[in-house]
C-alpha cells in the first residue's frame, strides 16, 4: 500500500469497534488466532467501511441500499494518495491541498467514497457525477449529513462523461475515475464467483459485495469506456491538468497508449499501485506540458 495509507497496517480492531460497537458482532478468529472478519457476508463488509470512515475519516453517517457497491475503502485510499502524489510531482514535490484544488469524480457511486476520503485527507474540493438518479441521492444525502461541501451531479448521458457536468466556468486538477471493467453481466457474475472461490465459500445469488449495472458493466468493458473517456476528454483538454482513469486489466494499457499517442497529449503516465497480492494502476494523460501544469499549480500558493 501506499505509505501515507491509514491502513498500511491492517486493521484497527480494538480502534474500530470502540467506536462503531456493533462491528464487534461480526469480529470472528482466523485460524492463527488473530481478529478478523468474514468478507463473503455483505453486511460485515459493510459495517466495517462504516467503521473506517467514521475512526479514520470523521464521517458520522454512511449507508447504503442493498444491491449498492461497497468498495473496499484501503484501495480507494491508496488511489487518492497516489493523485496526490501525482500532483506534487508538478509542484516541486509538494502535495497541493486545501479547497482551491478541484477534483472530478466520474462514476461517485451511492457510496461516495473518493470525495469522503479526498477531501479529509488534503481539503480538495470534489464534485462527484453519476447516471443512477438513485445513487446521486444518496450521495448528496451522505454529503449534507457529515456537513460536507461536495457536489454531486446527475449525469443524464450514457455516453458522456464529461459533457453535463463540466460547465464552461469549471476547471478541474484532476479527475478520477473507477469505470465498471466488466463487458456484460455474465463476466460480472464470473468474477464475484471467483471471489467467493476465493473466500472459500460457497457463492450466493447476488453478486459479492453488491454493485449494480453500471457499477459493473459495461457494453465493451473498460477498454471501451476509458477510450470514449479520452477520446471525451478532447473537448476539456483546457480545463483538467490531469485526466486519470483506473484500469484493472493490464492488457487493456497498449490500445489506451495507443489511442493516447494519436492526440495532442503532452504527457501520459501509469501508476502502478499494490494492495497486498493485488497489484493494480491508473493512467493519467494530460494536454499540458509539465511548464504549464507547474505555472497553474503556482498559483494556488
Amino acid at each position: 500500500m501506499h505509505p501515507r495509507n491509514r491502513h498500511l497496517n491492517g486493521y484497527d480492531f480494538t480502534l474500530l469497534c470502540k467506536d462503531t460497537p456493533v462491528l464487534s458482532q461480526f469480529i470472528t478468529q482466523s485460524p492463527t488466532g488473530s481478529e478478523t472478519l468474514d468478507f463473503s457476508d455483505a453486511m460485515a463488509v459493510k459495517t466495517l467501511n462504516q467503521a473506517l470512515l467514521k475512526s479514520y475519516y470523521k464521517i458520522d453517517f454512511w449507508d447504503l441500499p442493498d444491491n449498492y457497491l461497497c468498495p473496499p475503502v484501503p484501495g480507494r485510499v491508496d488511489y487518492i494518495h497516489h493523485l496526490a502524489d501525482l500532483l506534487a510531482s508538478d509542484n516541486q514535490g509538494k502535495i497541493p491541498t486545501g479547497k482551491q484544488v478541484k477534483v472530478l469524480d466520474i462514476g461517485t457511486g451511492a457510496n461516495l467514497i473518493y470525495p469522503l476520503i479526498g477531501q479529509h485527507e488534503y481539503g480538495w474540493h470534489f464534485t462527484g457525477s453519476d447516471i443512477d438518479a438513485l445513487s446521486v441521492k444518496i450521495a448528496k444525502q451522505i454529503a449534507q449529513f457529515n456537513r460536507l461541501k461536495i457536489s454531486v451531479k446527475q449525469q443524464d448521458n450514457s455516453n458522456k462523461m464529461f459533457t453535463g457536468v463540466i460547465t464552461d466556468k469549471d476547471v478541474f486538477h484532476l479527475t478520477l475515475c473507477n469505470p465498471p471493467f466488466h463487458a456484460n453481466e455474465q463476466q460480472a457474475q464470473t468474477g464475484s464467483q471467483r471471489k467467493w472461490k476465493n473466500l472459500n465459500k460457497i457463492p450466493k445469488k447476488e453478486l459479492n459485495f453488491g454493485g449494480r449495472e453500471n457499477e459493473l458493466w459495461c457494453e465493451g468493458g473498460e477498454r471501451e469506456f476509458i477510450s470514449k473517456m479520452i477520446t471525451e476528454s478532447q473537448e476539456f483538454s483546457e480545463q483538467c491538468i490531469w485526466f486519470t482513469s483506473l484500469v484493472s486489466k493490464s492488457e487493456t494499457l497498449p490500445q489506451l497508449k495507443k489511442q493516447l499517442a494519436s492526440l495532442d497529449v503532452k504527457d501520459v503516465k501509469t501508476i502502478k499501485m499494490a494492495q497486498g497480492q493485488k497489484i493494480s494502476r491508473f493512467i493519467a494523460w494530460s494536454y499540458f506540458d509539465q511548464a504549464d501544469r507547474e505555472a497553474i499549480l503556482n498559483q494556488l500558493v
